[in-house]
C-alpha cells in the first residue's frame, strides 16, 4: 500500500495538483484574512452591499470569459509543445476577440447599472461605486485570461507565486487604508477588482517583457477563436455561473441587507473552497484533453475522483465545524454564518465530485452541448427554487434549491458521460 501511495504522489500530475492546491490554500488564507478584517470594520449592511457588488463583478468576469477557458485548455497544450508562431497567434487572437466582446458589454453596463441597481439589486450605491464595479470586471477578465494561459502551459509554480504576491501587496494597501480610516465599500472594490490585477500584470511583465514585440507583430486570426466550441461552452458556463449567484441576488431582492451580509459571508467561505476544486480541474484538464485510449481514460477518471475527494472532504469538515469556531473567527455579529455555512456545505460536496463527468465531456468527448443542457437545468431549478423558498425560509431556502439543482445537473452529465464513453471506446 505504501509503495503505491508513494508512486501516486510522485506522479507529475500529483505534484502539479499539490503546487496548485497549496497556492490556492494560500489564496484562501488571504481571502479569509480580508474577510476577517472587513467584518470587523464594516456593518452587516455594508458587507451585504459589498458582497452583492463584488458578486456582480465576479459573475460578469466569468460570463465575459466567453468560453475561452475551455478553448485554452483544449488547444494550447499541444501548441505550447511546438512553440511556433501559431502559439502566439492563438493567444493574441483569443485575447483580442474576448476583449472586444467584453468591452462592448461593459460599456452597456456603465449606462444601465444605476437603473438595474434601482429595480433589482437595490444596494443604493452611488453611481461611482457602480462604475468602479463595472471597470473592475475588465481587469478581472484579463487576469483570468493570463492565469489560464499559464496554467494550460503548466506554469503552476510561477502563476501561484505572482497571484499570492499580488495578494500580499493588496494586504499592505488594505492595512494602509485602515490606518488612515479610508476603508469604504468603494475603496475595497478598487483594491480587489483593479489594483490587485494590476499588481499581477506588473509582476508578469517584468519576466515576459521580451515577448511583447512578438505579440505586437503577430496577426490576429479569427479561426483561432474557434467560435463553435467556444461559444457553446460560453453559453453553458453562463447559466452555471449566474445560477451560483442567483441565491445572493434573490436574497438581496427579497430580504434585508443584514441577512444578505450573513449569507454573503457564508457564500464566500463556500466559494473559497470551490477554488480548490478549480485548482484540481485546472491541472487535470490538459490530461483529459489528451485521452485517446480506454485504459488511459479509466486511469484518468480514477485519478480525478481521488483528487476531488479532497475538496469534498473540506466541505464535510465545514459541516462539522462547531459554531464557536465561526463566532470566534467572524465575531458574534455574524452569528448566523455558522448555520448557513453548514446548510450550504453538504450540497457542494456533490459539486466537487460532479466535476469529473464535466471534465470528460468537455475535454475528452469535446461535447460542450451536454454541459449546456445540464447547466440550463441547474439554472432553472436553482432560480425557481430560490424564488419560491426565500420568501418562506429566508437564508435557509437556497441550500434546498442548490441541492436539487446539482442532483439534476450531475445526473444528466453522468448519463451523457457513460453514453460518450461507450461511443468513443467501443
Amino acid at each position: 500500500m505504501i509503495p503505491r501511495i508513494l508512486l501516486f504522489i510522485r506522479r507529475p500530475t500529483s505534484k502539479n495538483v499539490l503546487i496548485n492546491t497549496l497556492g490556492n490554500y494560500l489564496n484562501v488564507f488571504f481571502t479569509a484574512f480580508f474577510a476577517l478584517i472587513l467584518v470587523r470594520i464594516l456593518t452587516p449592511s455594508q458587507y451585504g452591499i459589498l458582497s452583492v457588488l463584488l458578486g456582480i463583478a465576479y459573475v460578469l468576469a466569468n460570463i465575459l470569459d466567453f468560453g475561452t477557458t475551455a478553448t485554452i485548455y483544449s488547444y494550447l497544450p499541444a501548441l505550447y509543445e511546438k512553440k511556433t508562431s501559431e502559439l502566439y497567434r492563438f493567444i493574441k487572437s483569443t485575447f483580442y476577440y474576448q476583449s472586444i466582446f467584453s468591452l462592448t458589454v461593459i460599456l452597456i453596463l456603465l449606462f444601465t447599472f444605476p437603473y438595474l441597481d434601482k429595480i433589482f439589486f437595490k444596494t443604493g450605491s452611488p453611481w461611482w461605486e457602480l462604475w468602479l464595479t463595472s471597470f473592475s470586471v475588465l481587469f478581472l477578465i484579463w487576469q483570468n485570461f493570463i492565469q489560464n494561459i499559464l496554467f494550460a502551459a503548466k506554469k503552476f509554480v510561477k502563476t501561484n507565486i505572482y497571484l499570492n504576491l499580488a495578494n500580499f501587496l493588496k494586504t499592505l494597501v488594505v492595512l494602509a487604508m485602515i490606518l488612515t480610516n479610508n476603508i469604504t465599500v468603494g475603496s475595497v472594490i478598487f483594491i480587489f477588482g483593479i489594483l490587485g490585477p494590476m499588481f499581477f500584470f506588473i509582476l508578469l511583465f517584468f519576466e515576459k517583457k521580451s515577448l511583447i514585440p512578438i505579440f505586437i507583430n503577430v496577426k490576429v486570426n479569427r479561426s483561432d477563436f474557434r467560435f463553435g466550441y467556444t461559444l457553446t461552452y460560453f453559453i453553458a458556463s453562463q447559466f452555471f455561473n449566474l445560477g451560483l449567484r442567483m441565491d445572493l441576488f434573490l436574497l438581496s431582492y427579497f430580504r434585508s441587507k443584514a441577512e444578505v451580509g450573513y449569507y454573503g459571508l457564508s457564500q464566500k467561505i463556500i466559494l473559497t473552497i470551490l477554488t480548490t476544486v478549480i485548482s484540481i480541474t485546472q491541472v487535470l484538464s490538459p490530461s483529459f484533453a489528451k485521452i485517446n485510449l480506454k485504459a488511459v481514460a479509466i486511469s484518468q477518471l480514477k485519478t480525478g475522483i481521488t483528487y476531488l475527494l479532497v475538496p469534498a472532504g473540506l466541505f464535510l469538515l465545514l459541516f462539522f465545524t462547531p459554531k464557536q469556531v465561526y463566532d470566534f473567527v467572524f465575531t458574534e455579529k455574524f452569528s448566523e454564518t455558522a448555520s448557513i455555512t453548514r446548510a450550504l456545505a453538504l450540497p457542494f460536496i456533490l459539486y466537487a465530485l460532479g466535476s469529473l463527468p464535466m471534465l470528460f465531456l468537455l475535454y475528452t468527448a469535446k461535447k460542450p452541448i451536454y454541459i449546456l443542457f445540464s447547466n440550463v437545468i441547474f439554472f432553472v431549478i436553482l432560480t425557481a427554487g430560490c424564488y419560491y423558498l426565500i420568501p418562506r425560509l429566508g437564508v435557509y431556502g437556497p441550500p434546498y434549491a442548490i441541492t436539487a439543482a446539482l442532483i439534476a445537473a450531475i445526473a444528466v452529465q453522468v448519463y451523457a458521460s457513460v453514453k460518450e464513453f461507450k461511443r468513443i471506446f467501443t
